[in-house]
C-alpha cells in the first residue's frame, strides 16, 4: 500500500496559515493589501476585543463579480500573476494566492462584495460549507473574520493578549496610512477610534495624526535619486529618537518591509547625533523598477531582496548626510499651549518650514549670571585639554555666543541676539576634541616613545583576538606587540593621546579591540577616537574659567557637527527670545 498520498486541502490551507497567519495584524494585513489593490480610496478596519473575537476590512474599491468571489477562497488563486514573467515584476501588494484561503481555514469569514453589476454575500466557516447569496449593489468589499484559531486551540492558546495584538495591528495600520496617504483610513476598536486620516494625499498630515504635534515639527523633507533609485519621505530631527527600530519606517513601491540592512544604514546616518541605543523617527518611500527586486521570499511579503543594494545604500546616505549636515540642529525648548497645537495643525497641509516670528517690542533685561570664585584645579589644564586651532577659513555653523556664567559646575550659559543657550561643558570639548583628534588620525601622527611601556594582561580568548588586531592600532601610530604569554604591551602611541592619561586611554582601546564578534574597521576608529576625546576632555563638575568658556563657545562653532557629542548627547540647547518673552507672561498670543 502507498505511503504517499495527496494532502486534504483544509488541511493543506491550514498548514499555509501557520506561515500567513500568526497573529491577528497578518489577517488585517493581508485584507488591507488586498483592499488597496482593488483601488480603493477609503478603508475602514473595525476590531472586536484586538480582533481576537472579529476583524472587518470595509473598502470602496472595484469589488468582485461572483464567480471570483467564490473563487478567491481557492488556494492559489489570484488575479495579480499570469505567467512566470509576471514573477519578476510585481506591481501589487498581494500575489501568492494563499492568505484568504489561509485565514478561512481557522476562522469563520463572511464576505460581501459588488463590482457595480451584481452583488455576492460568501461564508465559509472554518474553511468548509462554503455558501453564496445574493447580496446589494453597494460597490466595495467587505470581510468579517470572526473567531480567529477556533478550530485550531494551540495557536489561540498562543495569541498575546489583547494589548499587544492592538498594538500590532495599530503599527502596521500606521505604517500602511503613511505609505498611501491618498487613501482614508480609518481604525476602530470596540468602536473607539484609534486612527482617522483625510486620504488628501498630504504625508505630513498623516504624520501629525500618528505622532502628534511636537514630532511633527520636528521632521526634516528628503528627497533624491540616481540611476536605480528614488528616495523621499521625512526624516526626524536628532533630538527625536524613539527606543526601538519601529519608529524607522521604509517602504517599497508602497509594501511595508523590513530589511535588517538597510535598517542598518539609515541608523548609522545618525552616528554621532543620537544615543546608541535610541532611533530616529524615519517615513522613506524608495521607488524603484520591480524588476530590481525580489519579494517573493517570505509569505508574509515583509522581506525583501535588492540586486543593488550598495546604490541604494551610498544615495540614503547622501541625502541624509547632506540634510543633517545643512540645517541648525540645536534644539529649542519651548513652550506649548492649546493654540500653538491649533497652529500646526492649520498649517500642516503644507511643508513645515522654519517659523518667521514678528518678535513683540519689549523692554530688554540682560541676565547675568556671575560665576562664583572657587580654586581654580584645572584652569592652567583647560587648554591642554581642548587643543584645537580652528582653520580660519571654516565657516561656523552657529552664530558667535557670549558667555554669561556656569551652572552646577557644568552647563555654560551664553547668549547671543537669537536667545539664551546652555551648552554642556563636557559634550562641547569631547565634541572639539573628537574632530581633532579625526583630523590628526588622517594626517601623519607625531609619535611619543614611552620611558616605561605600558604592560596589559588579558584573558586567554582576548588575546588571541588582540593577536589577531594588532595592525589595526599599529597603523594609527600605537606600537603594541606581543609580550609574553596572554600579554601585550605599548611602547609608544600618537601625540593626539595626551601623555597624563595615555595609559587610562589605551586600556580602554585595547579593551575594544578585543570585543568578541566581527569587529568593523571604519566604526573601531570612530570609537578609539571617541574614548580618547571623553577621556581627555573637561568634565562635568571641574571649574573652568571665563576665558575657558569663551575659547569652548568659539571653538564649538566651527566643528562640522557641533550639535551633538560623538555618542550622540545634544552639545547645546537654546531659549530663544520668543519663547522666554512668552514664559514670562511679557507677550500674549
Amino acid at each position: 500500500m502507498s505511503k504517499i498520498h495527496l494532502m486534504d486541502e483544509v488541511l493543506a490551507n491550514k498548514i499555509a496559515a501557520g506561515e500567513v497567519v500568526e497573529k491577528c495584524m497578518n489577517v488585517v494585513k493581508e485584507l488591507v493589501e488586498n483592499s488597496i489593490d482593488a483601488e480603493s480610496t477609503e478603508i475602514t478596519i473595525k476590531l472586536i476585543e484586538s480582533g481576537i473575537k472579529q476583524i472587518e476590512v470595509i473598502d470602496d474599491g472595484i469589488g468582485m463579480d461572483r464567480e471570483d468571489a467564490k473563487l478567491a477562497f481557492e488556494r492559489h488563486a489570484t488575479s495579480k500573476l499570469r505567467s512566470l514573467d509576471d514573477l519578476f515584476y510585481i506591481e501589487s501588494l498581494g500575489f501568492r494566492g494563499e492568505a484568504l484561503p489561509s485565514i478561512a481555514s481557522v476562522s469563520n469569514v463572511r464576505l460581501k462584495t459588488s463590482n457595480g453589476e451584481v452583488g455576492t454575500l460568501v461564508t465559509i466557516n472554518g474553511g468548509k460549507d462554503l455558501k453564496v447569496e445574493s447580496s446589494d449593489l453597494q460597490k466595495g468589499t467587505s470581510i468579517t473574520v470572526s473567531d480567529l484559531f477556533y478550530n485550531t486551540p494551540v495557536r489561540l492558546k498562543y495569541l498575546k493578549n489583547p494589548y499587544v495584538e492592538l498594538a500590532h495591528i495599530v503599527e502596521y495600520v500606521n505604517k500602511m496610512a503613511l505609505s498611501y496617504p491618498n487613501i482614508k483610513f480609518t481604525l476602530i476598536n470596540n468602536d473607539k477610534i484609534l486612527l482617522k486620516t483625510d486620504g488628501n494625499g498630504d504625508l505630513l498630515k498623516v504624520i501629525y495624526e500618528i505622532y502628534g504635534v511636537d514630532i511633527t515639527k520636528k521632521m526634516i523633507p528628503v528627497e533624491g535619486e540616481n540611476d536605480d533609485y528614488y528616495i523621499h519621505g521625512y526624516i526626524s530631527y536628532p533630538e527625536v529618537t524613539k527606543s526601538n527600530r519601529n519608529s524607522i519606517t521604509t517602504l517599497v513601491n508602497g509594501r511595508v518591509i523590513k530589511n535588517n540592512e538597510l535598517n542598518k544604514c539609515i541608523v548609522d546616518c545618525y552616528h554621532t547625533y543620537i544615543h546608541k541605543d535610541r532611533y530616529p523617527v524615519i517615513i522613506l518611500n524608495i521607488d524603484v523598477d520591480p524588476i530590481l527586486v525580489d519579494i517573493n521570499i517570505h509569505p508574509t511579503k515583509m522581506d525583501i531582496k535588492f540586486s543593488k543594494i550598495d546604490s541604494l545604500k551610498d544615495l540614503i546616505i547622501d541625502v541624509f548626510t547632506d540634510r543633517l549636515e545643512n540645517i541648525n540642529l540645536i534644539p529649542e525648548i519651548s513652550v506649548r499651549d492649546i493654540e500653538s497645537v491649533k497652529e500646526v495643525k492649520n498649517k500642516i497641509t503644507t511643508p513645515v518650514k522654519e517659523e518667521v516670528i514678528e518678535e513683540p517690542k519689549y523692554e530688554e533685561i540682560k541676565l547675568n549670571f556671575e560665576v562664583q570664585e572657587e580654586k581654580k584645579k584645572i584652569e592652567e589644564e583647560i587648554k591642554e585639554q581642548v587643543p584645537f586651532e580652528m582653520e580660519e577659513e571654516k565657516t561656523s555653523r552657529i552664530k558667535k555666543m557670549i558667555p554669561k556664567g556656569v551652572v552646577f559646575l557644568t552647563y555654560i550659559i551664553a547668549e547671543n541676539e537669537d536667545g539664551m543657550y546652555l551648552i554642556d561643558q563636557h559634550a562641547a570639548a569631547e565634541r572639539i576634541n573628537f574632530e581633532k583628534i579625526m583630523k590628526e588620525m588622517k594626517e601623519k601622527p607625531i609619535i611619543i616613545d614611552l620611558l616605561v611601556p605600558i604592560k596589559i594582561e588579558l584573558r586567554k580568548d582576548e588575546f588571541i583576538l588582540a593577536k589577531e588586531r594588532l595592525d589595526m592600532l599599529k597603523e594609527y601610530g600605537i606600537d603594541i606587540e606581543e609580550f609574553g604569554e596572554n600579554t601585550v604591551v605599548v611602547r609608544s602611541h600618537p601625540s593626539w593621546i595626551p601623555e597624563d592619561k595615555a595609559e587610562e586611554i589605551i586600556r580602554k582601546i585595547v579593551d575594544i579591540m578585543v570585543e568578541k564578534g566581527k569587529l568593523d574597521f571604519d566604526q573601531f576608529i570612530w570609537r578609539m577616537a571617541a574614548t580618547t576625546a571623553c577621556r581627555m576632555s573637561v568634565m562635568a563638575g571641574d571649574y573652568i574659567s571665563k576665558e575657558d568658556t569663551e575659547w569652548i563657545l568659539e571653538n564649538i562653532r566651527y566643528c562640522e557637527n557641533p550639535f551633538t557629542c560623538p555618542h550622540g548627547r545634544p552639545t547645546i540647547i537654546t531659549y530663544t527670545k520668543y519663547e522666554l518673552e512668552k514664559m514670562f507672561k511679557r507677550i500674549l498670543d
